[in-house]
C-alpha cells in the first residue's frame, strides 16, 4: 500500500461519523492561554490518556499471548485472569480520577475530527472550548481542544437541551485520536448489529 492509500484511509477513518450518546463535559476556555502554557495542557492530555496506553499496551503484549496460548494453555488461562484483573483495577482508577461519571449524558454525532452535542446554552461560533469525553466502549477519557463551528436550535422536541453546538477538534493526543477512532468503529458495528437484529 503506498503512503498515498494510508494517507487517504487515515483521511477517511478520522471522519467517519456516528450518532451515539455519551457523558460529555465541556467549559470555555481562552486560547492563548492554552497555547501559551501548553506545558500544563500536554500534562493533563497526558494524564487523561492513561487508557490509551493501556491500548497500546494489550495490543503489543496480545502478539507475546498468542505464542503462549498455543504452548502452555494452562499459563494463558491464569494470564486472561491477571489481565482481567489489570482492566478492572485501571477502569477503577480512570472512574475515581473524573467527574464524568456524574456529568449529564448527551447526543452526540462524534468522529475523530469534532463533535455535535447537544446543549443547555447558545455558545458563540469562534469560541474555544475544552472538551472531555467518556468513552463507555473502553471507558477511556479523551480530553480535546477545539472551536465552536456552529450553535443551532436542537430539532428534537423531546430533549431537554436546547441547542446543539459544533466543535472541531484542533488540540488533541494522537493516542487518544486513535483510541477515538476504534471507538466510532466499535459503536458502528454494534449499531448495525441492533438494527440487523430489529
Amino acid at each position: 500500500m503506498t503512503q498515498k492509500n494510508v494517507t487517504e484511509m487515515d483521511e477517511r477513518r478520522r471522519f467517519f461519523r456516528i450518532d451515539d450518546e455519551i457523558n460529555l463535559f465541556y467549559k470555555k476556555v481562552d486560547p492563548v492561554a492554552i497555547r501559551k502554557y501548553s506545558e500544563a495542557s500536554n500534562e493533563l492530555l497526558s494524564h487523561c490518556s492513561l487508557a490509551a496506553t493501556l491500548d497500546v499496551l494489550n495490543q503489543e503484549s496480545q502478539i507475546i499471548f498468542n505464542r503462549i496460548e498455543r504452548n502452555n494453555p494452562d499459563i494463558a488461562d491464569y494470564l486472561k485472569v491477571m489481565d482481567s484483573k489489570i482492566n478492572l483495577i485501571a477502569r477503577t482508577v480512570l472512574m475515581d480520577g473524573t467527574d464524568l461519571v456524574n456529568e449529564q449524558t448527551r447526543n452526540v454525532s462524534l468522529s475523530a475530527s469534532g463533535v455535535a452535542f447537544e446543549c443547555e446554552e447558545l455558545i458563540a461560533e469562534g469560541e474555544f472550548l475544552e472538551i472531555k469525553l467518556l468513552l463507555t466502549s473502553s471507558m477511556a477519557v479523551i480530553v480535546s481542544y477545539g472551536d465552536v463551528v456552529y450553535s443551532r436550535k436542537n430539532p428534537d422536541p423531546k430533549s431537554d437541551l436546547t441547542y446543539i453546538v459544533g466543535v472541531a477538534f484542533s488540540e488533541m493526543k494522537e493516542q487518544d485520536k486513535e483510541l477515538l477512532i476504534k471507538h466510532v468503529v466499535k459503536r458502528q458495528m454494534q449499531q448495525i448489529r441492533e438494527h440487523k437484529e430489529n
